[in-house]
């Protein structure tokens, strides 16, 4: 009853602030879940396309099927309706059997009760709990407590930028916030349609990771230590207007950025010449590269930070990033699910799949294979260890995500119509995100 009661309070705020319509997925007592030798898995996207995630992610699981005998049937999620899925599935008894998470739900999803808990028993049967790195298992779930997913793909942001374009306009890598926004300037024209950044405007997670990032590096916190929302301090208005005054003042985002509910759409910009700069995790480079740029065509640099920081600010420019695997407690098929997370955390397959996906192995044996030694995945292994804070690991992170990233999503959509946007507005949009927050509507 406690598991059915939470989730239905998490996916009646999700689904009313989102906005967007709730799909179930295949029923594991139906299709994957009840037979012993199939299981279904949701995958996020983590490719260039759906049909990409599908390309890598199919061959491998028939190596797992020829391996178990187990059959999977897969279906790729997209982000912008990935953690609407997932609650929905936790009250519909619609669910699969294995899905991909994003690891700043963890806790959210774990006080849903509707997720298989890691203990002893399930790490030993996935290989073992000291297989994975220490930084991974960090956003696995809430402190105390046997978390309700592993780590699978690790992940950091990093500040993309066009060679080329930066050497016509004799501009070098900006290493303070102040030279990006100089930088940004001298590569603006609109008349040309050029403009020096761009962003993911109408991507609610992109959104509240930003709002978190800058929030920090202007000394303030979303959550106080009792876990109750602060939304409004005034360091998180400044956090969300350093972020929003790219498009507002300075000018140096196209408004159709605003747009943008993707990351890839954020890419397109960039390989097509539109914007000489975006801010992107690490798996950004896959998607850079299937769109035909080369990887001696753009270089990548941490995120620049405030400089000097405000009074409490911290050297934060990304949040502890990466994806995680969780089982249904309601699986039929525990067993065979469990054996489809070790397969993919295994050393073979976290080389794999890392490597075509651009993302961090998160185990300590294919951390160390010389396909991420390279200089721009150095770059973000360091971002991820030194610079980088875990969202917090409390039940209503996810509601945090929705409400106040759609509530940038909104700034974006009024500055991108010509609306003046300042701190009057941008805490206004916060006061109503908490008030959402408060409400469960």
């Amino acid at each position: 009853m406690r598991r059915r009661t939470l989730a239905s309070l998490l996916a009646t705020t999700v689904l009313a602030t989102s906005g967007l319509a709730a799909c179930s997925g295949g029923d594991s007592g139906d299709s994957g879940g009840s037979s012993g030798q199939s299981l279904t898995y949701w995958a996020s996207n983590q490719g260039t396309s759906l049909d990409n995630d599908k390309e890598i992610l199919t061959p491998e699981l028939e190596k797992f099927t020829q391996q178990t005998g187990i059959e999977v049937e897969l279906e790729v999620i997209p982000w912008d309706s990935l953690l609407n899925r997932i609650l929905s599935a936790t009250t519909s008894g619609e669910a699969p059997d294995v899905l991909n998470i994003g690891n700043t739900w963890s806790a959210s999803l774990q006080a849903t009760g509707a997720f298989l808990p890691f203990e002893d028993e399930q790490y030993e049967a996935i290989g073992g709990k000291e297989k994975f790195l220490q930084s991974s298992l960090s956003s696995t779930g809430a402190e105390g407590e046997p978390p309700t997913s592993v780590p699978l793909y690790g992940l950091a942001y990093g500040l993309f930028y066009n060679k080329q374009m930066f050497a016509d306009a004799g501009v070098q890598p900006p290493t303070t916030w102040a030279q990006l926004v100089q930088a940004a300037e001298r590569l603006t024209d609109p008349a040309t349609g050029v403009y020096g950044m761009t962003v993911a405007g109408a991507s609610y997670t992109e959104n509240a990771h930003f709002a978190f990032m800058f929030g920090k590096q202007n000394g303030a916190e979303f959550f106080d230590d009792a876990g109750e929302p602060t939304f409004t301090e005034d360091g998180n208005v400044a956090g969300l207007k350093q972020y929003l005054d790219l498009m507002a003042t300075e000018k140096v985002v196209s408004p159709s950025a605003a747009e943008h509910p993707t990351t890839n759409d954020m890419i397109e910009d960039f390989t097509s010449g539109k914007a000489a700069m975006f801010m992107g995790q690490n798996n950004s480079a896959a998607t850079i590269e299937s769109n035909g740029m080369t990887t001696d065509q753009y270089g990548v640099i941490p995120i620049p930070i405030l400089d000097p920081l405000p009074s409490g600010g911290q050297r934060v420019n990304s949040h502890v990033a990466g994806i995680n695997m969780s089982v249904f407690a309601d699986s039929d098929n525990t067993e065979g699910a469990l054996q489809l997370v070790e397969f993919m955390t295994s050393r073979d397959e976290q080389v794999v799949l890392n490597q075509k996906f651009g993302s961090l192995p998160v185990t300590q044996e294919a951390s160390s294979d010389p396909a991420f030694q390279t200089e721009n995945l150095k770059i973000f292994n360091s971002v991820l260890a030194d610079t980088a804070a875990a969202l917090p690991m409390i039940p209503n992170e996810s509601q945090f995500e929705t409400t106040v990233g759609q509530a940038m999503q909104d700034l974006f959509g009024r500055i991108a119509t010509g609306q003046a946007v300042g701190d009057a507005e941008i805490t206004e949009a916060l006061q109503g995100a908490q008030e959402q927050m408060a409400s469960g509507s």
